[in-house]
């Protein structure tokens, strides 16, 4: 009898707020290059905090769903409906995620893309990387968490692999597993400044094009991640 029944899942206002947008985006409501409207506007319209409708925005914005334009706002991108409605299905279901596995797929990514980025990658690609770790050192010297900018060194290391595909992976998966390590409190002051100078390492490994350095040391910058996902059964 108890297989009859299925798990009762509770949604959370973003969850709510990503469904309308996706409602509005299927039927034709929301048309590509649409504008949406102001943050505080459309808080009040929903009833729900600023920070919900901020959190909704930011994790279509980062699957490529909507994208903010400078003096243009926050609109809905140029894809087809068809693949807007499944990209925005999928990232409502990988809320239910099992997070171990989450980690273990983007560590075979990330080892992957650094080896690859040390073999492939450009002038351009080193000052890219390079402005990306600045940035981050400034965040978290502010004493700011530097979420964006992790990430963001993460993902310009995936674009020196020349791989679009290995990219597009990774920026499915990765701000599930964000989401969980701020929801635990995993980040501190020490765990950042450790992260960062395993960032200089990999930079480093990255510069001197030695593909096996720069995939080890990937290796090690993930372990706490990989650790922490084993010690917790976590489900999105």
């Amino acid at each position: 009898m108890l297989e009859n029944f299925s798990e009762i899942r509770v949604e959370t206002p973003v969850d709510k707020i990503i469904k309308q947008i996706r409602a509005l985006i299927t039927s034709g409501q929301l048309a590509s290059g649409d504008r949406l409207p102001a943050e505080r506007k459309l808080a009040e319209k929903l009833g729900v905090s600023r920070s919900n409708v901020r959190d909704a925005i930011q994790k279509l914005e980062f699957y490529g769903i909507l994208k903010t334009l400078p003096q243009s706002g926050t609109v809905v991108a140029g894809m087809g409906i068809t693949a807007l409605e499944g990209l925005i299905t999928d990232v409502l279901k990988l809320e239910k995620s099992d997070f171990a596995s989450l980690v273990e797929t983007r560590v075979i990514l990330e080892v992957s893309a650094a080896k690859i980025a040390a073999e492939r990658r450009t002038p351009k690609d080193i000052t890219d990387l390079k402005k990306a770790l600045v940035a981050y050192e400034e965040t978290i010297r502010s004493g700011a968490l530097a979420v964006e900018e992790d990430l963001l060194f993460h993902l310009k290391i995936a674009e020196a692999s020349k791989n679009a595909v290995l990219k597009s992976l990774m920026l499915i998966i990765t701000p599930d597993i964000v989401n969980n390590f701020i929801q635990y409190k995993v980040c501190d002051d020490q765990s950042e400044l450790k992260a960062y100078h395993q960032h200089e390492q990999i930079l480093e490994h990255i510069i001197n094009k030695d593909s096996e350095a720069a995939a080890e040391a990937m290796r090690i910058h993930l372990q706490d991640v990989t650790d922490f996902s084993k010690s917790k059964n976590i489900l999105g």
